[in-house]
């Protein structure tokens, strides 16, 4: 028990160090407190702190001089012609992921760079360790998917040390509110979720409620496009009508939300999903009360991905160019590595697609 404590220690303040080094008021050649002084703060004895300060060290951000102290490392060689270019993803192997990848990597090749591919699984602290680690290596530019972008930004520190670096990024598919200023390449997912909306108001359906993704930019903003044309076709917008999930939630709280309303009896007649993969949820909670898409409740999904059919069924969706998107952020960064003037904020247009899964009321 008393080895699992002392290593929860030295790991705890090892992850403190490892902040201060990357904070805003540390730079390449500050000086860290001595051990007896880490001692004291930490209250704890001098082998646990230097087993954090061994761990820093290794991992190359921090260096020591005999009779001297320690000092934050360079951490990064940075000769700007390392061909590589690092992409980081909430996510690898599911969804539409591979073929942003595949339309990256096109790109990149042919103009003889490299990936090195990162994920963060959408989380907060995941993308902070890849920024973390990317700050140590040798990279021309990231390509980089925010992690639950409507959250607020607590590691801005990371991005304004590629910036001192001079290490271009461009942000895909999200953004943070804080950082509207730098490059994105995102979908219109507001127009795209409002032309989902305006579809069904114009086949008839009176009762439209909604799914959506609360933590990212893109959940809120396809929440707009809704409640948009709720407003304009002269519908009240009730926030009953609506549930909200988080990332981790994604594959139970939808589900379940939907099926309880269903089993209550409201007069749900259509669906607006933020995604396909919620879609496909939310048609199981609706088969499993006894109902049929589309013939009692209309569905929409978003994204026109590998989960836009089901058996006989096709979802009415937007399409998500995947690889288009892929290559336009490559084509953009490689711009900003030569110096080139990008255009700040490319917005890409959707498009509908009706499949069979609405029903003309």
């Amino acid at each position: 028990m008393e080895k699992q404590t002392t290593s929860k220690k030295y790991t705890n303040i090892e992850e403190d160090l490892r902040q201060l080094i990357f904070s805003e008021d540390s730079h390449t050649g500050d000086k860290l407190p001595s051990e007896n002084v880490l001692a004291a703060r930490y209250n704890v004895s001098r082998q646990t702190i230097r087993k954090a300060l061994e761990i820093l060290e290794q991992e190359g951000y921090i260096y020591a001089i005999h009779g001297s102290g320690r000092y934050i490392s360079e951490r990064t060689i940075h000769r700007k012609n390392s061909k590589n270019i690092a992409v980081i993803l909430t996510y690898l192997s599911d969804y539409i992921f591979p073929k942003v990848i595949s339309g990256i990597d096109d790109v990149l090749s042919e103009n003889g760079y490299s990936i090195i591919l990162k994920h963060t699984n959408n989380s907060r602290s995941g993308e902070i360790k890849c920024l973390e680690e990317l700050l140590t290596k040798d990279v021309d530019g990231i390509i980089i998917e925010p992690s639950k972008s409507n959250m607020f930004l607590k590691h801005m520190s990371l991005f304004n040390r590629l910036d001192e670096y001079e290490i271009p990024y461009v942000f895909i598919q999200g953004r943070y509110e804080s950082m509207r200023d730098k490059v994105h390449i995102l979908m219109d997912d507001e127009k795209g979720a409002y032309l989902l909306t305006k579809h069904l108001i114009d086949t008839g359906h009176k009762n439209i409620y909604g799914i959506f993704k609360s933590d990212d930019s893109q959940g809120q903003d396809r929440h707009k496009g809704y409640a948009k044309a709720l407003s304009e076709a002269g519908m009240v917008y009730d926030p009953d009508k609506v549930i909200w999930y988080f990332t981790e939630d994604r594959k139970v709280h939808p589900y379940t939300s939907l099926k309880n309303m269903i089993k209550q009896k409201k007069p749900i007649d259509a669906v607006v999903c933020y995604n396909d993969q919620i879609a496909v949820h939310a048609i199981k909670a609706i088969e499993e009360t006894g109902l049929k898409v589309p013939d009692d409740i209309s569905i929409t999904g978003y994204d026109n991905s590998r989960y836009s059919t089901i058996a006989d069924l096709t979802l009415t969706t937007i399409v998500h160019p995947q690889e288009r998107l892929g290559e336009i952020a490559a084509k953009t960064l490689l711009k900003m590595i030569r110096g080139e003037d990008v255009n700040p904020c490319v917005i890409i247009e959707p498009e509908l697609i009706i499949g069979n899964s609405c029903k003309n009321r």
